[in-house]
């Protein structure tokens, strides 16, 4: 009887809810702890059930903050995937809610949707990035300084790091790379070259890079997403997984 009521339960339980669907960008609710977000399934995603795919994370900056969805599009990956329905990666972007001007990205919360992210879809864990732009660049680089081990590179745009606390060398194995306007009258590009110099001075495995846009003002994720080499060299950065059966010798 225990056997047939524990086969009753499992004969009850719902069926997974069905993936958006491919080639276009759909609103995703808060799960637990987490925000709201877009999420753009790539064409071919259900072909395989075993692939996983790489995913790139965008997070917005300060005017796109608030309860409308769609106003994530206005800028940057979201607007650049509307006209590239082919591309091969999932995109997720983030909505930061409407409250205070100061308010900021919480990577507590950040992780959360990043859980929620990979046990619905097939990620590659060797193949998530992050960008963002503005306010949402900030938290880029302070969400890559809490947690380098997620993240196979990361991609700031008219932003610096804020925490000068920071130890520079925790992302001196990081591939980088940055986008400022060498005119940017809202976020200082002085100590973006400050941040990038600090990497650099740690001598780690890899050069961080940095785009200086002349004549440019704040506005310098378009030419920066716009930009097809941005596209490729992030695609082909990987995150070498430690082997946790490898012993020390």
């Amino acid at each position: 009887m225990a056997l047939a009521a524990l086969a009753g339960i499992a004969a009850a339980k719902p069926p997974p809810a069905p993936l958006p669907p491919e080639g276009v960008q759909t609103a995703q609710p808060a799960a637990a702890g987490g925000y709201p977000y877009l999420v753009f399934v790539p064409r071919g995603y259900g072909a395989d059930s075993t692939q996983k795919w790489p995913l790139v994370i965008f997070l917005h900056g300060s005017g796109e903050r608030g309860t409308d969805i769609e106003a994530v599009k206005r800028n940057g990956p979201p607007k650049v995937i509307d006209r590239h329905p082919g591309s091969p990666f999932l995109l997720v972007s983030p909505q930061l809610e409407e409250g205070l001007d100061d308010s900021r990205w919480d990577t507590a919360k950040l992780d959360a949707m990043l859980a929620a992210v990979r046990k619905t879809y097939r990620v590659d864990p060797t193949r998530i990035y992050l960008t963002g732009l503005s306010l949402g660049g900030y938290a880029t680089w302070d969400w890559a300084f809490k947690r380098p081990d997620l993240f196979a590179a990361i991609v700031p745009v008219s932003a610096n790091s804020e925490d000068a606390s920071r130890d520079p060398c925790t992302l001196k194995d990081m591939p980088i790379w940055a986008f400022h306007g060498d005119q940017d009258d809202v976020v200082d590009p002085l100590k973006g070259f400050a941040i990038m110099h600090a990497i650099d001075a740690c001598k780690g495995s890899i050069r961080p890079k940095m785009t200086i846009y002349p004549q440019m003002t704040h506005g310098s994720w378009e030419p920066a997403y716009d930009d097809p080499a941005l596209w490729r060299w992030l695609l082909e950065q990987r995150r070498i997984e430690p082997n946790p059966t490898r012993k020390a010798t």
